[in-house]
């Protein structure tokens, strides 16, 4: 049998086995471990993110391979190490999600995201450093971690009761930024930022996806801009560049 009769997931196991030999394997991949293969793994994460939020189904075959890829790469390392495999893998997660859905797969007579919130804050609590904040983790994007690290203390009580505490913090922290010192104003910002993402949780609103969005709206406009001015905005004074922006945002609106 060839490879190209194999199973889809069996198939690529042989090619991740193949490509870690010790001693036939390609050089680069022998060489990576968890820590390295790591950044991969977030940026590949992001590409399928991307690909979903364009809508380009073509490319977001291709990145769910990519990611896959990651998973795969990690087992493979995991098993070479006796830890694990990509079976204990799949295993894994199909046990939490029976687990985690009791109304489908056991016997609970509603279900929903609060369910599968409380089941999860159980099984934290069963672990030794179970405290609210434990388990958020560290390679998260600085926004989305902020917001999970808040959600976690609100569970416990410890949150503002509306929107408006977390806004007049925002006024306090950007007073505390103007005041810093060169020394310290590197972390007052970072508190600023925090208290930006604690309202925007009080608001319903994803502070991750939302700056997504300003990023891509940016980037689109930006583009605009330079077209307009035929290939480069940099040797354009400031006021013509602001209204090659404003024509741009203008141009974006079909105003």
């Amino acid at each position: 049998m060839n490879d190209r009769e194999l199973s889809p997931i069996i198939r690529l196991r042989a090619i991740m086995a193949r490509l870690r030999d010790p001693d036939t394997g390609c050089e680069w991949d022998r060489e990576q471990t968890f820590e390295t293969i790591a950044p991969y793994t977030i940026e590949e994460a992001y590409e399928v993110a991307d690909a979903c939020s364009r809508g380009d189904l073509g490319d977001l075959k291709d990145e769910l391979g990519d990611l896959l890829l990651q998973v795969i790469f990690h087992s493979q390392i995991a098993e070479e190490r006796g830890k694990f495999t990509f079976d204990d893998v799949a295993n894994a997660i199909s046990e939490k999600m029976e687990r985690r859905h009791p109304h489908i797969f056991g016997n609970a007579e509603e279900g929903g995201h609060h369910l599968w919130e409380i089941i999860k804050a159980q099984e934290r609590a069963k672990k030794s450093d179970a405290g609210a904040l434990s388990g958020v983790a560290l390679g998260l994007p600085a926004l989305l971690r902020a917001e999970k690290l808040q959600k976690r203390a609100a569970r416990v009580g410890f949150d503002w009761p509306d929107a408006a505490g977390p806004r007049a913090k925002i006024d306090e922290e950007l007073e505390e930024v103007s005041t810093a010192s060169d020394a310290t104003r590197a972390e007052e910002v970072g508190d600023l930022l925090f208290a930006v993402v604690n309202w925007a949780r009080h608001l319903g609103v994803d502070a991750e996806a939302a700056l997504r969005s300003a990023n891509g709206k940016f980037e689109r406009r930006f583009v605009a801009m330079e077209k307009a001015a035929g290939g480069s905005i940099a040797g354009l004074n400031l006021s013509d560049q602001e209204e090659l922006w404003l024509a741009a945002k203008r141009q974006e609106r079909g105003e």
